[in-house]
């Protein structure tokens, strides 16, 4: 599927928003996740689906001051 992920196209296998953190290589990071501009909770990351046009927003939490 195709999806916008931090504001580039990919195309993604899914079909969880779990399921691509994985393939791009942060299923285990710690990340904040919006899913079309709404927070998405790591809990509820394995049970949403993604579908074509969806935007997904993946952020790593920064250090520093």
């Amino acid at each position: 599927m195709k999806i916008t992920l931090n504001g580039a196209p990919h195309d993604l296998a899914g079909p969880t928003v779990q399921d691509a953190l994985t393939q791009i290589g942060l299923a285990e990071a710690k990340v904040a996740t919006a899913l079309n501009g709404a927070f998405l909770p790591a809990a509820a990351r394995p049970g949403t689906t993604l579908k074509d046009g969806d935007a997904l927003e993946v952020v790593a939490p920064m250090q520093g001051g």
